[in-house]
């Protein structure tokens, strides 16, 4: 597993990160290996701007140097970054009754069982999705799963930031993501060797020029 550049200057790089690779170093020895560890690498002055669960794979943003990684964060935590995700979940979803759903439902964390997150109306965090269809599909690129099944590929704007929402949003709403470990059923996991979620666009004003910035990464399942 390595990285992508889709995209270099003296401001920023945008990464397509594989599934399967942290994007920072976790606890222990054995999570040292990310993406931004390699990515520092061969540009020393790379900072992280915001994250990819490891199971996710896709566009991520890096800044280049303290100045820009302030701006972009300042971006992202004022919702001026624009993400999209694809992902292919269990069932047959029904079409919102206008052109995007709306998931807004709050999430906090699980203590006895972190770091999963759940669903809390009491105590969690605003946590808004935006989804849409884009295909119902009789099966996907997965390692094991029953012709007869049918599943269905969404395009998902998260408005917030949290860790886990497209999972955790999903499964909330009866589609769980394949391959998702922590939230989906058994015989949901196993309909895939990967968490099928990709963050497939990319859109934000460019730090020092304020020029659009747009970038697209196709989902590889």
């Amino acid at each position: 597993m390595s990285f992508k550049l889709a995209f270099s200057d003296d401001a920023l790089l945008v990464l397509d990160k594989p599934s399967g690779l942290l994007s920072v170093p976790g606890k222990g020895e054995d999570k040292q290996d990310c993406l931004s560890t390699r990515v520092q690498l061969e540009y020393p002055d790379a900072l992280i701007v915001h994250r990819l669960d490891m199971a996710t794979s896709g566009l991520i943003l890096m800044a280049r140097g303290l100045k820009q990684q302030r701006q972009l964060s300042c971006a992202f935590a004022n919702r001026e970054v624009t993400k999209r995700y694809r992902a292919v979940v269990s069932g047959r979803v029904n079409p919102p009754q206008s052109e995007w759903g709306v998931i807004d439902l709050p999430i906090a964390l699980d203590w006895p069982r972190r770091p999963v997150r759940h669903i809390d109306v009491a105590t969690g965090k605003p946590s808004v999705t935006h989804w849409q269809i884009v295909r119902n599909m009789p099966c996907a690129n997965s390692i094991n799963f029953d012709r007869s099944e049918l599943f269905t590929q969404l395009e998902l704007e998260p408005l917030t930031g949290r860790s886990h929402q497209l999972r955790v949003h999903m499964a909330a709403l009866g589609h769980p993501i394949l391959g998702d470990t922590l939230y989906a059923p058994f015989e949901v996991q196993v309909r895939s060797a990967r968490l099928l979620l990709h963050a497939s666009k990319l859109t934000f004003a460019h730090p020092v020029t304020g020029q659009t910035m747009r970038f697209d990464s196709a989902p590889p399942f």
